[in-house]
């Protein structure tokens, strides 16, 4: 990793969920939190206080903990709860997450995932992004990879992009596309925060790779 972890401080917090489905699935796998931490290339410690909910992790540390343990992204979220008079959401079946109801995870760079689906959806993530003023993807000089495509959509603000030798200035309205294997980073620039819709496909499964 590049970059040391940013911890939260404030216990009086609301901490998100997605410590507690790192934690099942790394013991339902039966892989100890040293194999896990040497495998991603951080600290146990690192691992433990993710999983109590003492850190939130970069957007790095985060994917290349998912991947290990062989997890989407969108699993991490919990489902979104019935509301009166709408329907159970089913995988696969037609399903309502209202604005102020997403389910969402805040990370150390200054980015926040909202997911879009009232449940897991196989083999795709579908978000709704925050880069906040300085936030990234990675550390600068640093590019992630994995497997996949992603689609994005700046709604606001104005996002960088570097994938592979090329680089772009988005604004709002703009898209793009790109195989998530080309090494990538994205970036707040200037002074607002970006927002953005991304979805990943193909990316469950995949092996984390980050270069510099």
């Amino acid at each position: 990793m590049n970059q040391p972890d940013q911890m939260q401080t404030d216990e009086t917090t609301e901490r998100p969920s997605f410590g507690q489905a790192l934690r099942a699935r790394r013991q339902e796998n039966r892989i100890s939190i040293r194999a896990l931490a040497d495998q991603v290339g951080v600290s146990p410690s690192l691992v433990s206080q993710i999983e109590n909910g003492k850190v939130n992790p970069s957007v790095e540390t985060l994917v290349a903990l998912v991947t290990a343990l062989g997890l989407s992204l969108d699993e991490l979220f919990l489902d979104v709860p019935v509301r009166a008079g709408e329907p159970l959401p089913q995988p696969g079946g037609t399903g309502v997450v209202r604005q102020g109801r997403r389910p969402h995870i805040e990370l150390a760079t200054g980015v926040v995932w909202d997911r879009l689906t009232p449940t897991h959806e196989q083999g795709v993530d579908f978000l709704y992004v925050v880069y906040e003023v300085g936030g990234a993807s990675c550390a600068p000089g640093s590019y992630m990879r994995h497997h996949g495509r992603e689609y994005g959509l700046v709604l606001s603000g104005r996002l960088g992009a570097a994938v592979g030798f090329e680089t772009f200035e988005l604004g709002p309205g703009d898209s793009i596309v790109f195989n998530a294997d080309v090494p990538h980073r994205l970036w707040t620039i200037g002074d607002e925060p970006v927002t953005a819709s991304w979805t990943i496909i193909g990316r469950s499964g995949d092996q984390r790779s980050f270069s510099e």
